[in-house]
């Protein structure tokens, strides 16, 4: 059984307190529809280019920018593909989110999934490592260093079985989120569960967490960012020791260094936020900023494709296209879009 020990030291409880006040802020907020899609498009982005550039990615913010919107670009494939993936790894999360659905083994190796589409093969991709896996330290001109081993590949299944019930039970005993992600990360690097893309999965799989209680700050923030700053210290803090069996249990170090990181990352946020938050607004404003779920995907798709017809939405929202429609017109009624074109070409677009 998974018991993770830790302490709530004086200043993991300080960046929790910190991080709770900023995250109200971020929460009252009134933003504009297409500022909070902006924002939210560049959190995607850098979320995407920190997570791959950790692992080695070479692709910079201005080539992930472009691949997100579905442009091409000149760049070897291997780092094309994993941007590619960790988007479409991160979009599936939402999806999971939305949809209510409880966290599940077969969630996780979905993620798996996503993350390594190509760059592994299908018999490993989106399964559980049948070898042993060594992390090790490369250097120029000297041999590579073997730094930890992971646990061996048939203790797996239920080292992960064991971690999925304790996440179930963390949330009955309404443990903070942030916590709970922050062992989770931890926790899945140690185990090390696949023959590859351990470390992009730890964070989306946090990612998906935090989302899934209510602590998705809008999905403004990019935690990513944080540890890709200074690699060195972000490795030194998820250390834990040469192997699985002897590993340092207490997870309290680790946390100190994620609620810090977590908690300079939503103050940027909260920075952002302010800066564009609408300080005096009139009646017809104020009827624009807060929008449904619904109408922020619609939002979301005009943002990436420029217009959208009625099926296009009714695709998007799952729903009939007479409730499409519907949606299509409230948005036109608060000028947020406008229509072009008309019968069968008939569509709409950003209102400027």
């Amino acid at each position: 059984m998974f018991n993770p020990q830790y302490k709530l030291t004086n200043k993991i409880v300080a960046m929790l307190s910190a991080i709770a006040e900023a995250r109200a802020v971020i929460e009252r907020a009134k933003l504009l529809p297409a500022q909070e899609i902006k924002l939210r498009r560049q959190a995607l982005i850098r979320m995407t280019h920190s997570s791959t550039q950790i692992e080695g990615n070479i692709l910079n913010l201005r080539q992930v920018e472009a691949l997100e919107r579905r442009q091409p670009i000149d760049a070897p494939a291997r780092d094309i593909y994993e941007v590619k993936n960790y988007l479409a790894a991160l979009r599936y999360i939402t999806k999971v989110v939305e949809k209510k659905q409880s966290l599940t083994e077969k969630i996780i190796l979905q993620i798996h999934k996503f993350v390594t589409d190509k760059t592994l093969s299908k018999e490993q991709s989106g399964q559980y490592r049948q070898g042993i896996v060594y992390v090790a330290k490369k250097r120029l001109n000297v041999p590579p260093e073997i730094v930890y081993t992971a646990p061996a590949a048939i203790k797996v299944p239920q080292l992960m079985s064991d971690l999925i019930a304790w996440i179930k039970q963390s949330g009955r005993e309404e443990i903070n989120p942030i916590i709970v992600a922050g062992i989770v990360h931890q926790e899945i690097a140690a185990i090390h569960p696949f023959s590859d893309g351990n470390g992009r999965t730890a964070r989306a799989l946090a990612t998906l967490i935090l989302y899934q209680r209510g602590y998705d700050f809008r999905r403004l923030f990019a935690l990513e960012d944080y540890y890709n700053q200074d690699r060195p210290a972000y490795y030194q803090a998820i250390d834990i020791g040469k192997n699985y069996e002897e590993r340092r249990i207490d997870f309290t170090a680790w946390l100190e260094y994620f609620t810090q990181g977590f908690k300079e990352e939503i103050d940027s946020t909260k920075q952002q936020v302010t800066a564009l938050a609408l300080k005096k607004i009139d009646d017809n404003i104020e009827s624009k900023i807060f929008l449904t779920p619904e109408q922020l995907k619609i939002m979301d798709f005009l943002d990436q494709v420029g217009r959208i017809t009625a099926k296009d939405a009714a695709d998007i929202l799952a729903c009939p296209k007479r409730t499409a429609q519907l949606c299509l017109q409230k948005l036109k009624k608060l000028k947020i879009i406008t229509p072009v074109g008309k019968g069968p070409s008939s569509a709409y677009i950003l209102a400027k």
